[in-house]
C-alpha cells in the first residue's frame, strides 16, 4: 500500500460523491503534522484521478450554494455582511452598556431629584404677584395645561415617544443620515425621556460618556415612570428661554396666563422654542420665534392632532410681542420680598410656597400709572426719567411700591434701595423736635436771611415773608426758620426724632440736615410719616402676612402687634394742624383731592430731587420723581409732579372709602390761655449773627438766650411743663 492514505468510505468507493462522507483538506486545521504530511496529501489526490464531467459539476455545485455573480450574489453579500456587522455592533452596544452600568450606582438608589421649589405671591385678594424661585413657575399637572402643550411639544420633539422605549433608534438614525449629509450637526437623535435624564441627572457636557449614562437613565426612567409622567417632569422642568423654566413660567413670560389657558397657536411658539430657547426667545427674536411655531403647527397637522382649519386660524393669530424682561412694577414687590424670604422662613425649604402679601394690585396699578404719566408728559421738557412711589396703611402693611419708570427695562428699586436727598420734605422732623421742646404751631419766627457761623441758608427763588407762625413757616417752606429751629432744638433731637419715627439710614447731626441733605430712601421716609396718621404709633412696617406650602403648612405667620407709641397725641396734633395746612394753602397744594390729608413737600439742590409725602387716616404715600444719574430736572419741585401724581394715587386708592379725620385736633384756640400767660414774654428772636457750632456736638449746646427767650422764660416759670400739660388736657 506504501504511503497512500485510503479514507473510509460507508457501501460506496471513494469516487462515489453521492455515498461518501469525508473531511477535505480545507476542513482541517493543518498544524506541524500536516507540514510533514504534505507529500502524502498530495499522492492521495493523486491516486484519486477525476473526470472532467466530475469536476465541472462539483465547480457549478460551489457556484450554486455560492449565490451565483453578478448584482444578485453582490446584494446577498452585502445583506449578510450588513446583518453580522448589525449583529456584532448590538453585541459590543450591549457590552459598552453593561460596562457603563456596571460603573453606576444601583439602579435601586436612583431617584428623581426634587424640583426646586417655586415661589407663588399672592395680593390682600388672592390674584397672583408673581412666581420667582429658580424655576420661575408652579409645577402643573400635564392634565391640567392645555392639551395643545404636550401635543405641540410631541409633534416637535419626540413623534414617537408614546412607542419607543426610551430611546428611538429609528430617530437616532435619521438624525445620524441628515447630520452625515449636511456635514453638521442639523437634527438631534435624543428622545424627550433622554432630555429628561440629562436634565435631572446630567450636564451639558458633549461627551460619549455622558450620552452612555443617558440612555442608561432613559431606560431607568422608562422602567419607573409612565410615559405621562415623564411629559409632565419635562414640561415642568425644561427651559423655555428669558429665564423661564417650566410651561407655567413661561405662559407667564411670554403671554401673561397660566398654562391652562393657552392658544393653539401659543402652544405651538413655546414648543418651537425647545430646539434653542434663547436665540428664538421671542422676547429676544418674535419673527424667528413666529417661524419656528409655524413648523410646528405643521407637524401637528401632518401627525393628525389637528385639522386644515385649526392650523390656518393659529397661522393667522397675530405674532407674540414679548418684553426683554418681566415688566410691571409688581416685581419690584416680588424682588424685595424674596430678599427678605430667607429671613422668614430659612433657607431649606424643599416645597412650592405660597405667599400671601400684603399688596393690593389694585393700588399697585395705579401708583403704577400715576408715575408713567408724570414722566411721560414731562420727560422732554423737565429733563426727569424716573419716579417711585411707596403707599402703606395705618398697620404698617405697604398697600404699592412702584420702583421705578419701566421694571423691563431697569430692575433697580429706587423705592426701597435708592438713597436719594429729602430736601424740605424732612422739615417735618425739625418741626416735631421744635414741638417736643416746647414751642407751639402759632409760634412766631422771622423769615428774613440768616447766618449761623459761616453758614447762610436761602430760601427757594431767595425770597422772604419776615415774621410768621411756626405753622405758615412749615406750609410755606421757609429755609431760614428751618435752620433756626435746629439750632435752637440741636441736631442731635432731630435726629433721635427721625429714627424715633421710622428712619433707618444713618444721619449726620449737623445744621444742615434740617435742610433734608442727609440721604433717604423713599420706602423709609414714607413709613417714618406713618406715625403721624395713627396718632404716634409706629407700626411694623412689612410685606409678608403669612408664607405656606403648597399643602397647607404654614411656615410663617406675622405676629400680631400694636405698635410702638413714639409721639404723644398732642405733638401729633399740632404736626397735622401744621402739615395740613401745608396741602390747603401751602406748597403741596396741588395734592388736594378732597380729603382731610397732611404732608410735606421736598426739593433738593438743583432739583435733584423732588418729593411729597404725604397721608390721610387711611394711606401714607410718598413720591419721588428724578434722574438715576443725578442730573438735575428744570424747573421741578416736590409742589409739582410728586404732588400731582400722589393725587392721582390718593383719588383712585380711596374711591369708596368713607371720609375719616387725621387724629389729634389742634386750633389756635385750644391755647389761647398758653398764649395770655407767655404774651409778657414773647418776643422775635434776632437772627443776625447766631455762633457757630461743632456739628458733632451740637445737641449739647445750649441755644443763646435771644433765640431760645420764649423756651427760657416758659422754664422759669412755676411748674411751667405740668402748667401747659395740664391746658393740653383739659385740667
Amino acid at each position: 500500500m506504501g504511503d497512500r492514505r485510503i479514507e473510509p468510505t460507508f457501501g460506496g468507493s471513494a469516487s462515489d460523491e453521492g455515498s461518501s462522507l469525508f473531511v477535505s483538506e480545507a476542513d482541517r486545521v493543518v498544524g506541524q503534522r500536516g507540514k510533514r504530511g504534505s507529500a502524502k496529501t498530495s499522492s492521495s489526490r493523486k491516486a484519486a484521478p477525476k473526470t472532467r464531467g466530475q469536476g465541472t459539476g462539483k465547480k457549478r455545485g460551489r457556484q450554486r450554494r455560492s449565490g451565483g455573480g453578478g448584482l444578485f450574489g453582490f446584494l446577498r453579500k452585502t445583506t449578510y455582511w450588513s446583518f453580522v456587522l448589525a449583529i456584532w455592533g448590538g453585541v459590543a452596544a450591549a457590552g459598552v452598556l453593561v460596562f457603563y452600568a456596571a460603573q453606576m450606582p444601583s439602579a435601586s438608589t436612583w431617584a428623581i431629584p426634587d424640583r426646586p421649589p417655586n415661589v407663588k405671591i399672592m395680593d390682600i385678594e388672592g390674584r397672583q404677584v408673581a412666581n420667582r424661585g429658580m424655576m420661575g413657575g408652579e409645577s402643573i399637572g400635564l392634565h391640567e395645561m392645555s392639551p395643545y402643550i404636550p401635543q405641540a411639544v410631541v409633534a416637535i420633539e419626540d413623534r414617537r415617544f408614546y412607542s419607543h422605549f426610551g430611546v428611538d433608534p429609528q430617530g437616532l438614525a435619521r438624525a445620524m443620515y441628515e447630520n452625515i449629509v449636511n456635514r453638521r450637526v442639523v437634527q438631534g437623535g435624543s428622545t424627550l425621556t433622554q432630555q429628561l435624564a440629562k436634565n435631572l441627572f446630567l450636564t451639558n457636557e458633549r461627551s460619549y460618556d455622558r450620552k452612555i449614562r443617558e440612555v442608561l437613565m432613559a431606560f431607568w426612567l422608562e422602567h419607573e415612570h409612565s410615559k405621562d409622567q415623564i411629559l409632565e417632569m419635562y414640561l415642568n422642568r425644561v427651559y423655555f428661554g428669558s429665564g423661564a423654566y417650566g410651561v407655567e413660567a413661561a405662559s407667564r413670560r411670554y403671554f401673561g396666563k397660566s398654562a391652562r389657558d393657552v392658544t393653539l397657536s401659543e402652544a405651538s411658539m413655546l414648543a418651537g422654542l425647545l430646539v434653542a430657547p434663547s436665540r428664538l426667545s421671542p422676547a429676544r427674536d418674535p419673527q424667528a420665534a413666529e417661524n419656528r411655531a409655524q413648523l410646528v403647527l405643521s407637524a401637528m397637522r401632518d401627525q393628525g392632532m389637528i385639522g386644515d382649519s385649526e392650523l390656518a386660524s393659529a397661522i393667522s393669530a397675530p405674532p407674540v410681542r414679548a418684553a426683554a424682561y418681566w415688566t410691571g412694577s409688581e416685581n419690584y414687590v416680588a424682588d424685595r420680598i424674596m430678599g427678605e424670604l430667607p429671613g422668614l422662613i430659612g433657607g431649606d425649604v424643599r416645597k412650592d410656597l405660597i405667599v400671601e402679601a400684603t399688596i393690593d394690585l389694585d393700588l399697585q396699578e395705579l401708583g403704577e400709572q400715576a408715575i408713567r404719566q408724570m414722566v411721560d408728559e414731562n420727560k422732554s421738557s423737565h429733563d426727569v426719567s424716573q419716579g417711585a412711589l411707596v403707599s402703606i396703611d395705618g398697620n404698617g402693611a405697604v398697600r404699592a411700591m412702584v420702583g421705578g419708570y419701566d421694571y423691563a427695562n431697569s430692575q433697580f428699586d429706587r423705592a426701597s434701595e435708592a438713597r436719594r436727598q429729602p430736601g424740605s420734605a424732612f422739615k417735618s422732623f425739625v418741626w416735631m423736635a421744635a414741638m417736643e421742646q416746647g414751642l407751639f404751631p402759632d409760634t412766631i419766627r422771622n423769615d428774613a436771611p440768616v447766618k449761623i457761623g459761616n453758614w447762610s441758608p436761602q430760601n427757594f427763588n431767595n425770597t422772604y415773608s419776615g415774621p410768621m407762625t411756626l405753622s405758615q413757616a412749615l406750609a410755606r417752606s421757609s429755609n431760614t426758620i428751618a435752620a433756626v429751629l435746629a439750632h435752637e432744638v440741636g441736631p442731635s433731637a432731630i435726629v433721635e426724632g427721625a429714627w424715633r419715627m421710622g428712619i433707618e439710614s444713618d444721619l449726620q447731626p449737623n445744621l444742615s440736615i434740617s435742610l433734608g441733605t442727609s440721604e433717604v430712601t423713599p420706602l423709609e421716609l414714607t413709613a417714618a410719616y406713618v406715625p403721624f396718621s395713627t396718632g404716634g404709633i409706629r407700626p411694623d412696617i412689612h410685606f409678608v402676612e403669612r408664607v405656606s406650602t403648597i399643602d397647607g403648612e404654614v411656615l410663617y405667620q406675622r405676629p400680631a402687634s400694636a405698635g410702638i407709641q413714639v409721639a404723644t397725641p398732642e405733638i401729633v396734633g399740632m404736626m397735622n394742624y401744621m402739615m395740613a395746612e401745608t396741602v390747603g394753602t401751602g406748597t403741596g397744594r396741588n395734592a388736594d383731592f378732597g380729603w382731610p390729608a397732611a404732608g410735606k413737600t421736598g426739593t433738593s439742590q438743583n432739583s435733584r430731587d423732588a418729593w411729597f409725602v404725604g397721608y390721610t387716616a387711611a394711606l401714607t404715600t410718598g413720591v419721588w420723581f428724578g434722574n438715576d444719574d443725578g442730573k438735575p430736572m428744570k424747573n421741578i419741585t416736590g409742589g409739582q409732579l410728586p404732588a400731582k401724581a400722589w393725587k392721582i394715587f390718593m383719588e383712585g386708592a380711596h374711591e369708596g372709602l368713607a371720609v375719616a379725620n387725621l387724629p389729634g385736633r389742634w386750633t389756635p384756640d385750644t391755647f389761647q390761655r398758653i398764649e395770655d400767660l407767655l404774651a409778657s414774654d414773647r418776643g422775635i428772636p434776632q437772627q443776625d449773627a447766631y455762633p457757630q457750632q461743632d456739628s458733632g456736638t451740637t445737641g449739647s449746646i445750649q441755644p443763646p438766650g435771644d433765640v431760645g427767650g420764649e423756651q427760657q422764660a416758659r422754664q422759669q416759670r412755676q411748674g411751667p411743663i405740668g402748667s401747659i400739660m395740664d391746658i393740653i388736657m383739659g385740667n
